[in-house]
């Protein structure tokens, strides 16, 4: 399956950077999995059978849960690009439901990026890109939002 930006590249427009949503997103399957683990770990340290079985029954719905987190966050990142060219920022969501949104480099008015304590440590944020007379966008929890601003206002 071919990149959104590999169509819709016009003749003379090149990709400065290309970026994804984080990995962020995959948080609540690890903390999942870990839950998943330590219950499947507790069933093998008791002997009393109703204890054994609990703890696999948990075990086994935190395994359900993380598992629907995990291909969720997957599909999430999978369907998700954020792409600047030469010429304009294109920004895509959506498998069959499809949002896209592009904005010409030349009508970019200001690049914000609003960044949380924890997404500067682990570098994401969200990047809102104000366009003169063609509204405002948000692009939330993306990877280096700094180095995305940059390729935006550097010209």
């Amino acid at each position: 399956m071919a990149r959104y930006i590999d169509e819709i590249l016009q003749p003379g427009e090149r990709v400065l950077y290309s970026t994804n949503a984080h990995w962020i997103f995959y948080f609540p399957a690890i903390l999942a999995w870990i839950v998943a683990l330590v219950l499947f770990g507790m069933s093998r340290q008791t002997t009393v059978d109703g204890v054994v079985l609990l703890c696999l029954v948990a075990a086994g719905l935190a395994a359900l849960g993380a598992l629907y987190w995990t291909v969720k966050g997957w599909f999430h990142r999978f369907t998700t690009e954020t792409d600047v060219t030469n010429l304009r920022v294109v920004h895509k969501t959506g498998f069959i439901k499809r949002r896209t949104f592009e904005m010409a480099l030349d009508k970019v008015e200001s690049v914000d990026v609003n960044q949380t304590i924890p997404g500067r440590i682990l570098n994401y944020g969200d990047v809102t890109i104000n366009g003169v007379g063609e509204g405002r966008e948000t692009i939330t929890t993306i990877a280096s939002p700094l180095a995305f601003r940059n390729s935006i206002t550097a010209r």
